[in-house]
């Protein structure tokens, strides 16, 4: 018995696709068959792996955004449905994860986590989600962290946005629930190794995190789209509400 339904000609729309588990997602998906509309802000990457996805026979569009100006995020939603004329599944994945303790934090780093993390991702399910109920189906898949479930020093602010995406994602499904058939799955991954831990800005923070990942067997951005492939590829009744995934190793 396959662990996923049929979902060859379904679409899907990934943020931050250029990299880490949007980038494993969107080759997961399409090797199931799913069309997927590649966004992100770096064009090159996104390019690059849309021709990975051609040459091995799927179909990928790109569409360079920025979830966090709502003008290009209704660009690519446009774009996308002028496409395929249809989106079935949004994976809301770009985020940021600038850990930094709070008295010496620099406070525009607050305000873009906030921005990528938790706005940009109610931006674009809120331009998504009239197409899904048009079409009376659709599933929104949201990245959130074990950081959305247990704060830890330096990480106050991130986690506040994680904590953000999990009560927003609760809210959106008693909202969709019963309306249409549309699912809200959120996917709470740990220490998964992945470039977001390069760009934390204060060096002990970085320097520990890295320490935390090389202690320790830590996820793959493979690990977590095959944990989105199987959330999306359940019949139409389940509803995989939420899924907590962390390293065997890792105790927080």
């Amino acid at each position: 018995m396959s662990l996923i339904e049929d979902i060859d000609g379904k679409v899907a729309l990934i943020t931050g696709a250029s990299s880490g588990i949007g980038e494993a997602t969107a080759e997961s998906l399409a090797e199931e068959g799913v069309n997927v509309a590649l966004a992100a802000r770096r064009e090159d990457e996104l390019a690059q792996l849309a021709d990975r996805i051609e040459s091995s026979g799927g179909d990928a569009l790109v569409v360079p955004t920025d979830v966090t100006d709502e003008d290009e995020v209704k660009e690519l939603v446009d774009r996308t449905h002028d496409e395929f004329g249809r989106i079935d599944i949004l994976v809301n994945n770009a985020g940021v994860m600038l850990l930094e303790q709070v008295e010496s934090a620099d406070t525009d780093n607050f305000q873009q986590m906030v921005d990528v993390n938790l706005s940009g991702l109610m931006a674009v399910t809120h331009a998504v989600l009239p197409i899904m109920q048009q079409q009376g189906s659709g599933h929104v898949v949201n990245i959130s962290s074990v950081a959305g479930r247990k704060s830890f020093p330096g990480s106050s602010a991130y986690s506040a946005t994680k904590f953000g995406v999990n009560g927003f994602s609760r809210g959106l499904r008693k909202e969709v629930t019963g309306e249409n058939d549309i699912r809200v799955t959120r996917i709470e991954p740990g220490f998964v190794d992945t470039e977001l831990a390069d760009h934390i800005p204060e060096d002990e923070q970085r320097e520990q995190t890295q320490q935390m990942l090389e202690s320790m067997d830590a996820l793959t951005p493979e690990d977590i789209a095959r944990s989105i492939t199987y959330a999306v590829g359940q019949p139409g009744h389940v509803d995989v509400n939420e899924l907590l995934i962390r390293p065997t190793q890792q105790e927080l």
